[in-house]
């Protein structure tokens, strides 16, 4: 597998981002070692919250959630997924499946012995971080789930089979533009250059370009079995889980009421509807705060 590393100089400057890189190499069946980006902020002792990304963005879409929670005295860990952000990026398109992410994740996951953790996930982020939640529950204390989902096969929306699309067509793909779009408000010009970033060029999109192709939205699709044995496992998990969708996201719209009805630990929660749209991280990073603390205050 060919890696190609995004230029550090890239990074520098980006506006209400002042977070200090850390790394850790991955280990791939190939033999491969991407290397994956994380941030890692607050005191040591505090709780451990995991803010997953998903497609196209990176931590950067944390950035004021990750102030946020440091100030109420937590720890903050957001990773950038492999080929993201400022993590290693798989040059070929076919060495993007969904199995290989949730593999990577689960590596770096046990690397970093990260325990106790309440995790935040939106997008990809969801189809990622809820398989590690299922496959390592004995790790997490709680879960905020946004605009997202554990698709088995049944099929897709209107809103993603245009996003569908739209991402396999488009000749050059606009990823702050796409973060924009996705977004309630306007994003400055200096936040969507910061969505930018990681990809000087369009080489640098195959996991962009590829991750709208992985969404198990068909039988045929692979990780249908692996999902549908990560909703057993989620029907199983007793500790807090809260919904937090937006109420401007046609892709997800309707999706929370799955992780309502079938998670054990979503029984009685305070489910909440937030402002904005598919990046509900751009509209309204307050209130997640807010759900995130508040949870973390009842465990």
């Amino acid at each position: 597998m060919k890696l190609l590393r995004t230029p550090d100089a890239r990074f520098e400057g980006l506006a209400d981002w002042p977070y200090a890189p850390h790394y850790l190499d991955l280990t791939d069946a190939d033999g491969s070692r991407p290397r994956l980006h994380y941030v890692d902020e607050g005191p040591r002792d505090g709780r451990t919250v995991l803010l997953m990304h998903g497609e196209p963005s990176w931590a950067y879409l944390y950035r004021h959630i990750i102030a946020g929670l440091t100030t109420r005295g937590h720890r903050a860990v957001a990773p950038d997924l492999i080929g993201f952000g400022r993590s290693d990026k798989p040059s070929q398109r076919t060495d993007y499946t969904y199995e290989r992410h949730v593999d990577w994740m689960s590596q770096w996951l046990t690397a970093m012995d990260l325990k106790d953790v309440v995790l935040f996930c939106q997008d990809w982020g969801g189809l990622i971080g809820l398989r590690l939640v299922a496959a390592f529950p004995e790790r997490f204390a709680g879960v905020v789930v946004a605009n997202t989902g554990l698709p088995v096969g049944a099929g897709m929306s209107e809103a993603f089979k245009a996003w569908l699309e739209f991402s396999q067509n488009v000749p050059q793909m606009p990823i702050g533009m796409i973060v924009n779009g996705g977004s309630g408000r306007n994003l400055s010009d200096a936040e969507v250059a910061a969505y930018d970033a990681p990809f000087p060029d369009e080489t640098f999109k195959e996991g962009a370009r590829q991750f709208p192709t992985l969404v198990p939205s068909t039988p045929e699709h692979g990780s249908v079995a692996e999902n549908h044995a990560a909703w057993t496992a989620l029907e199983r998990f007793e500790k807090p889980l809260v919904t937090a969708f937006s109420d401007g996201d046609a892709v997800s719209r309707g999706g929370e009421a799955a992780f309502q009805a079938r998670v054990p630990g979503a029984r009685g929660q305070p489910h909440v509807t937030l402002s904005g749209g598919h990046f509900l991280q751009e509209d309204s990073p307050a209130e997640i705060v807010d759900v995130i603390d508040a949870l973390i205050h009842r465990l």
